[in-house]
């Protein structure tokens, strides 16, 4: 299997502090995008727009994670990582800012500066993870992708209660503290390498090959994209699903939607420990099968919902976790795995773009509206997950 290049040891920069330091960033990279949901009618009423401008309030940052890609990938070599992610933590506390004030305008490009910061972050993470912790990157990559869905659950289960009192621009306003938290670390966390550029050189084995021509970052892209398209897609519609396949009220279904949400942490946390004791591809079928397990669950017995939720929500926490640690792993140097991390994002995001839409979509489009085909539909987005992973850690284990 192919791994990265020697590292530096983490010490040399910061060591602890710097896994604080990407705790605290990894908070910033979901958490603003589903602050907006619990409020997406309060902020509809006070504009004064219709649900079709309300919905670019919350898919535009994904579109933003796919289109900013290539650019913050550039500036991540031109500056490097640790200037890079200052940059990309101010670029999302303007957007924060100027999304809260006064226009649709205003939170129209409030949220698409969000989603090109986060962006920036969900490129640096692999590399500083990749870079300053080889020997720990597997832990590291479980604690970064269950905290993003921390930092989800503490927006999602406050935003509305701040809301009551302050309004829903201030709601919004309050998770600027993350960023600032961040900025404040992750700049003490890295000074020591201020002013290096793409700290690390190569192992020797040549130039950086660009991801584009490589089988295996086409296959993570796939699954990359799959995974995504299913989250967004099931994140958008699945309380409306259970409302009318199971009947249940607004409270339930919003219960499950928690369970989706809140069990990715445990997927998170416990797939990276059987990658350590077995290997990426092992971790990667019960992900693949949880995932799998909601719509094809949905399908076939829709009144276990609480287990095909469960199932689910700790895969969606694990792939992430697999697809980004594969992304290292073949990746031979620091060059490598940002434009690798780059690649499989910006494509697989712009396939999660979609998700929402198309899911919406096919359930308008069948006569009368069913959930069915549309359960379908992302049961084959997960099928080719699947497929594409499972093909691509095979061959990460013949390199």
């Amino acid at each position: 299997m192919s791994t990265a290049a020697p590292h530096r040891p983490a010490s040399t920069v910061g060591g602890p502090l710097l896994v604080v330091a990407i705790v605290l960033v990894a908070l910033n990279l979901r958490a603003p995008l589903v602050a907006i949901s619990p409020v997406i009618e309060a902020i509809r009423t006070d504009l004064g727009v219709s649900a079709g401008i309300a919905g670019l309030l919350t898919s535009l940052p994904v579109l933003a994670f796919a289109l900013a890609s290539p650019p913050a990938s550039w500036m991540i070599g031109r500056l490097g990582p640790e200037r890079a992610m200052l940059v990309g933590l101010g670029v999302l506390g303007v957007g924060t800012v100027l999304r809260s004030s006064d226009g649709v305008a205003g939170a129209l490009i409030g949220t698409a500066l969000i989603g090109a910061g986060i962006t920036v972050g969900n490129i640096v993470m692999p590399v500083v993870i990749g870079r300053d912790f080889p020997h720990r990157s597997g832990p590291l990559f479980g604690i970064y992708t269950a905290t993003m869905n921390v930092g989800s659950m503490i927006t999602l289960s406050l935003t509305v209660p701040i809301a009551a009192g302050t309004g829903w621009r201030l709601a919004l306003c309050v998770w600027l503290v993350f960023a600032v938290a961040a900025v404040v670390v992750w700049r003490l966390a890295t000074r020591r390498r201020e002013g290096e550029v793409e700290a690390l050189p190569d192992d020797g084995a040549g130039p950086a090959r660009a991801p584009a021509t490589r089988l295996v970052p086409w296959l993570l892209l796939i699954g990359f994209g799959g995974q995504s398209f299913s989250y967004y897609g099931l994140t958008a519609w699945l309380p409306e699903i259970l409302r009318d396949l199971r009947g249940l009220d607004a409270a339930s279904a919003g219960t499950a939607s928690s369970l989706f949400q809140i069990l990715a942490v445990a997927g998170a946390l416990v797939t990276p420990l059987v990658a350590r004791r077995a290997s990426l591809r092992l971790a990667f079928l019960p992900v693949a099968a949880g995932f799998l397990a909601l719509p094809g669950g949905l399908l076939l017995a829709p009144a276990l919902w609480p287990l095909w939720c469960s199932l689910a929500g700790a895969a969606q926490g694990g792939g992430f976790t697999v697809i980004f640690a594969a992304v290292l792993a073949a990746s031979r140097d620091a060059t490598e795995n940002r434009r690798t991390a780059a690649f499989v994002q910006g494509g697989g995001y712009l396939v999660g773009a979609l998700g929402p839409w198309l899911v919406g979509a096919v359930h308008e489009a069948g006569e009368p509206p069913n959930w069915q085909l549309p359960l379908a539909v992302v049961l084959g987005a997960l099928v080719l997950l699947a497929v594409a992973g499972c093909s691509a850690l095979t061959r990460l284990r013949t390199q």
